[in-house]
C-alpha cells in the first residue's frame, strides 16, 4: 500500500507553510487526492513534484 501524506507533512517535510502546499493543491501545481474535505499527496507525487521544481 503507498503511502499517503497529508499538507502538513508536506509542509513540513519542505520547510514551507501549509498554506502554500494548499494553494498549490488547489491550483493543480502539486498533484493530490480529495477524500472528503481533506487532501492526501503520494509520496511518488511528491517526489515528482520536487524534481520538476528543480529544472
Amino acid at each position: 500500500m503507498e503511502k499517503l501524506l497529508t499538507p502538513e507533512e508536506v509542509a513540513e517535510k519542505l520547510s514551507i507553510k501549509f498554506r502554500t502546499v494548499h494553494g498549490w493543491l488547489r491550483t493543480g501545481k502539486l498533484k493530490g487526492v480529495k477524500v472528503g474535505r481533506l487532501w492526501r499527496i503520494r509520496e511518488e507525487d511528491l517526489e515528482e513534484f520536487v524534481r520538476n521544481d528543480r529544472t
